[in-house]
């Protein structure tokens, strides 16, 4: 169920690493009309979640995010905050110095489909601020539509499944690790602080 609690805690994911670096902005690739993500994950025994992108929905966006996992941005990546029935949440990089490559945010798009299970969906600080957070949403949760959170991927019911089983490490707070300290620290530091997370190993392009 979508929670006041969840709903207000969402859209200010991104404040500390707006907050850390001016960012310089980086030139995008067109994405393809239609494409799949496979990003690999050590949940299990390195279980696959894939994702189908369609450009349409959100052309800003989804430019933005080939040009990201092109780059390799979301390889290391971990998987920083899990609410169940709600979201789980990555997106910041596995070392500081790729994180500053890409903090200039980008346009929004307009919402054109739903926040239904297994849609993936840029996390914001408000308006016209999104980098490089996504979230992948657990359950139907058709309350962001309004709040402007504008899906562009489709996860199939394995690789929904294959969400549904990553570790929390924050479980007694929805609002995940510290964001900042990670976006600065990267992976040694949150391998340390928050042991048995889960990670992306590899994001690529089909």
């Amino acid at each position: 169920k979508l929670s006041p609690q969840n709903m207000g805690a969402l859209p200010n994911v991104l404040v500390a690493s707006l907050l850390l670096h001016p960012g310089v902005a980086k030139p995008l690739m067109r994405a393809p009309d239609n494409f799949i993500v496979d990003f690999q994950t050590d949940v299990g025994s390195g279980a696959n979640i894939s994702v189908n992108i369609t450009r349409s929905l959100a052309p800003l966006g989804v430019d933005h995010f080939y040009s990201l996992v092109e780059d390799g941005f979301y390889n290391q990546a971990a998987f920083f905050r899990v609410v169940p029935n709600f979201v789980v949440q990555f997106g910041i990089a596995g070392t500081p110095a790729e994180n500053e490559k890409w903090t200039s945010p980008i346009r929004d798009d307009p919402v054109k489909v739903s926040n239904l299970a297994g849609t993936l969906v840029y996390a914001t600080a408000g308006p016209n601020t999104r980098t490089t957070q996504l979230f992948i949403n657990y359950a139907d949760n058709q309350g962001l539509d309004k709040q402007g959170f504008a899906p562009f991927g489709q996860l199939d019911a394995e690789g929904l499944a294959v969400a549904q089983r990553i570790f929390n490490p924050t479980p007694s707070s929805s609002s995940g690790v510290n964001q900042g300290a990670y976006t600065a620290k990267g992976n040694s530091w949150i391998k340390e602080t928050y042991p048995g997370i889960n990670f992306i190993t590899k994001a690529t392009v089909r």
